[in-house]
């Protein structure tokens, strides 16, 4: 999607206003204009990736994601997948699955979103991503499933399989930067 349009429009209006104004209004205007066209870009990205949230919150288990493309926005939708055929092996989960405790629609809770930046080791994204295309759920449904369901827990760890007075042969282990 080409904002240049919309920046090139909003700068045109700007200096009809400013021709109103006089010879000095309308200079100034023409001083702004540099500035404003960064500015006007970013807030019509959050304006974009604000309303790819409220339309994934509608279109759940599928999302609507705005990712930047060589200076521009372009969307992707992720439709929800059709539910795979039984297969006579059991799969192997090649990435931890969300506890079904995990509310299904917990990125649809109709809250306020927040953008967060998320660094994960390529094999970790690699999972992340087999995982969700498994579920039919966008990467960031997955981990917004993955995390609510990781919070419903009392500890924020994984439960324990153990008896009493056995000690925990599982571990959780990472890092965050």
């Amino acid at each position: 999607m080409d904002l240049t349009r919309y920046v090139d429009e909003l700068q045109r209006q700007l200096s009809t206003a400013a021709a109103a104004g006089g010879d000095e209004a309308h200079e100034l205007a023409g001083r702004l204009t540099a500035p404003l066209d960064a500015a006007a870009r970013l807030v019509l990205l959050e304006a974009l990736s604000a309303a790819a949230g409220e339309i994934s919150a509608e279109l759940a288990p599928g999302s609507v994601d705005v990712r930047l493309r060589g200076g521009e926005p372009e969307f992707v939708v992720a439709a929800p997948a059709a539910a795979p055929a039984p297969t006579s092996a059991p799969a192997v989960a090649s990435a931890p699955t969300p506890s079904p405790s995990a509310p299904a629609n917990a990125d649809a809770d109709g809250g306020a979103t927040t953008r967060t930046t998320l660094r994960l080791p390529d094999h970790l994204k690699t999972q992340a991503e087999a995982a969700a295309a498994r579920d039919g759920v966008s990467v960031n449904t997955w981990l917004v499933r993955a995390v609510a369901a990781a919070l419903d827990q009392p500890t924020g760890r994984p439960e324990q399989q153990t008896g009493p007075g056995q000690p925990s042969t599982k571990r959780l282990t990472g890092w965050v930067r």
